[in-house]
């Protein structure tokens, strides 16, 4: 290794587009890394050991955000302090002295867009973000809660349409918006905002009408299975119609789908992931008579058919407009499958799709999936003759891979 081969570290940073400021991250460091003021909040490169405490409890991702910088020339905390937008990969390249071989890999992979969330398709909408914030949300108005999930069903999920009224709140499928719960937490404090995917696309849950849909489950426990009672979900499950919401947002400049004519949707989603999913096949149910879109195809988990939300609309689109298979993981006699099950059996037709310059993948749903999913693609390009590894880089760089999960 030369004498002045650059040291590269990967530098954790908070993105203030979507940052809503709760002080989340701040209270739950537990070496005082993080500090803000006025404008920002931010990360000390100096004492941010990544431990990872902060990443769980913020409530919007925002401090889920990296970089692959030169150690000799992070990111100050001045310098994040004014910033309104998180600064692209740098170019390590360009730094001076040698880049080591064994971070030639990760610079090249964090310079492909794996130091950050990956860029919206070209052909999305221009989204827009932070209009309504937790000093000055805008208030929404019940017009509908249905439950989608059957009685008999385990879990308790929710269709909840909300009315903006006259407030301007312009909204495009794949993105969240935020839920301000009434009431105070153990501390006396305000509850933090809790965020939700948009369930219905850009025009409205009803075409023409200012309104957004969710897709809500009851949280009655934690993921450790203990009793708990969700603060933000049960209040919006228990919401009847004419009721009144204060909302922030919207937020997300990434998860956004493509609009060109010939864009084919790769979707697997698994409970309530099923929100985004279902709103850009709405999006495109509505606009297919114009040409707009290629093919569609969805995988679909669930527990069982009567924990699956949207399964009787699902099952009335006609199968040449969706591409539609469900695994269902609890039903009785039956050996329990799961998304990347269902990816491996359909290999052929998943990996035709990937090989296809026009094809965008979203995944969305708990954490725990997104390992078995990634498996799964890269066994299907295996055994199809494709390089999961040479093809994951440039969906990312190209926006055409798209994370979501809780």
């Amino acid at each position: 290794m030369s004498e002045t081969a650059v040291e590269v570290v990967r530098q954790h940073l908070i993105d203030p587009e979507i940052c809503i400021r709760c002080n989340t991250c701040e209270e739950t460091c537990p070496i005082g890394a993080i500090t803000h003021d006025a404008r920002n909040y931010v990360v000390n490169p100096g004492k941010c050991d990544n431990c990872n405490a902060c990443l769980a409890p913020c409530p919007t991702g925002a401090i889920d955000s990296w970089r692959q910088v030169a150690k000799a020339s992070v990111y100050t905390v001045e310098e994040q302090l004014t910033w309104d937008v998180l600064p692209p990969q740098r170019d390590l390249v360009d730094e001076p002295g040698e880049l080591p071989p064994e971070v030639v890999r990760i610079v090249a992979l964090a310079s492909a867009g794996q130091g950050g969330a990956s860029p919206p398709p070209w052909s999305a909408a221009h989204p827009y973000v932070n209009l309504y914030t937790v000093a000055k949300p805008a208030v929404a108005t019940v017009s509908g809660n249905f439950r989608l999930t059957g009685d008999g069903a385990s879990s308790d999920i929710r269709h909840i349409v909300l009315d903006f009224g006259q407030s301007a709140f312009p909204l495009l499928e794949g993105q969240t918006i935020g839920i301000l719960p009434p009431g105070t937490d153990a501390h006396g404090r305000p509850h933090h905002p809790r965020l939700y995917s948009i369930a219905s696309p850009r025009d409205g849950e009803r075409p023409r009408y200012n309104n957004a849909a969710l897709t809500v489950k009851r949280v009655t426990e934690d993921h450790d299975g203990r009793p708990v009672a969700g603060v933000a979900s049960n209040y919006l499950c228990d919401l009847a119609k004419g009721d009144s919401v204060k909302v922030i947002g919207p937020y997300g400049t990434s998860f956004l789908m493509p609009n060109h004519p010939g864009s084919n949707l790769l979707m697997v989603c698994t409970g309530t992931g099923s929100a985004p999913m279902r709103a850009m096949t709405e999006r495109r149910r509505r606009r297919v008579a114009l040409g707009e879109g290629g093919s569609l195809m969805l995988f679909f988990g669930a527990r069982a058919e009567e924990e699956l939300p949207y399964f009787g609309p699902l099952m009335k689109l006609p199968k040449d407009f969706i591409d539609i298979n469900f695994a269902f993981s609890r039903v009785p006699g039956a050996p329990k499958r799961y998304v990347q099950d269902r990816i491996r059996e359909r290999g052929a037709d998943v990996a035709k799709l990937l090989a296809d310059p026009d094809t965008y993948v979203y995944i969305c749903g708990l954490k725990g999936m997104e390992e078995g999913v990634a498996q799964a693609l890269a066994d299907v390009c295996r055994e199809q003759g494709l390089d999961w590894d040479a093809i994951m880089p440039v969906l990312r760089e190209q926006g055409r891979y798209h994370l979501e999960t809780y």
